[in-house]
């Protein structure tokens, strides 16, 4: 999941919720659902912009 979220922040730095799902979707826990995971790489995405 981290590589995943990491090839998406480095093809798009600035993801919306709705891409971060959609890029994400094949490797989603659905036990722990989509908020902190989404959370997490918009943290990620901003952090990385600073």
């Amino acid at each position: 999941m981290i590589l995943t979220a990491k090839t998406l922040l480095d093809e798009n730095p600035a993801p919306t919720e709705e891409e971060i799902i959609r890029f994400m979707q094949g490797n989603i826990c659905r036990c722990t659902g989509y908020k902190k995971i989404i959370e997490s790489i918009t943290a990620a995405a901003k952090k990385m912009k600073s």
